[in-house]
């Protein structure tokens, strides 16, 4: 009796995306920050650059600030609209200079801390689901206070990683509380991680969707992508990655980085 033959992975290129700007709200200029002995940006960048499967990588700025520091490294760099509505829309538009590229990462700026394997996930997510046109991950949620926080993105997914809602409220809403629904195994609840990887194609047409009506209460861009009826898959992860969005963000950073 004959047997099928094993599904062979195909693998992607993929490219590495940093969207870079010069002014932050809540911490002016924190991707020049260098208390450490190099900027925030740098640590991101060589933290990503660990990732095995991606080509390259490269910063896609807004200012000749952020262009000179990334120059003063040795990264890659390549200006962007000023006036570019969000980071995504940045990513897409360096994206249009990479026509040989399948996949294309999008690292924040202020994750210093991002893990290679985390990027490398990722991208064999799509590899091993050509119906899906996004990924992203996710992590346990195991602290009541985080899961009620609106500044702490959650998701729901199927069993087979499909993500069904993102949302600032708690998701799945518990009924009658318990504390020890925090421990179960396999965990109920999951923060998002703002690591995302496209499929080029889709990310170029992106910017050119319009915002659904969740996304605008939610203010979550995702879910203009779920919204419209696309797939977008969730890889999990063990440890959150920090990013750094207040000083106090950035000074566990500084302690972080010298105790290593």
């Amino acid at each position: 009796m004959a047997t099928e033959a094993p599904k062979l992975r195909v693998r992607y290129r993929s490219y590495i995306v940093i969207p870079a700007r010069l002014a932050s709200t809540r911490l002016p200029r924190k991707l020049l920050l260098r208390e450490t002995g190099k900027t925030v940006l740098q640590h991101t960048y060589e933290s990503a650059g660990r990732a095995r499967r991606p080509l390259g990588i490269c910063v896609a700025a807004d200012h000749e600030e952020i262009a000179a520091e990334v120059r003063s490294f040795g990264g890659e760099v390549r200006m962007t609209s000023p006036t570019a509505a969000s980071g995504t829309d940045r990513v897409a538009e360096l994206a249009r200079w990479l026509p040989d590229v399948d996949v294309v990462v999008n690292v924040q700026g202020d994750e210093p801390a991002v893990a290679g394997d985390s990027i490398d996930l990722a991208i064999s997510l799509l590899e091993d689901n050509p119906q899906a046109v996004m990924s992203t991950l996710a992590t346990p949620i195991r602290n009541r206070e985080q899961l009620e926080d609106p500044a702490c993105v959650k998701v729901v997914f199927d069993q087979w990683g499909r993500a069904m809602y993102f949302s600032r409220s708690p998701i799945p809403h518990v009924r009658e509380w318990d504390d020890q629904l925090l421990h179960a195994d396999p965990p109920h609840f999951y923060q998002h991680i703002g690591l995302y990887a496209y499929r080029r194609e889709f990310l170029l047409g992106l910017a050119e969707m319009p915002q659904s009506r969740l996304e605008k209460l939610e203010s979550l861009e995702q879910l203009r992508v779920l919204s419209s009826g696309q797939t977008i898959l969730v890889g999990v992860i063990d440890e959150p990655t920090v990013g750094i969005d207040t000083s106090e963000d950035y000074r566990a950073f500084v302690r972080r980085a010298r105790s290593c």
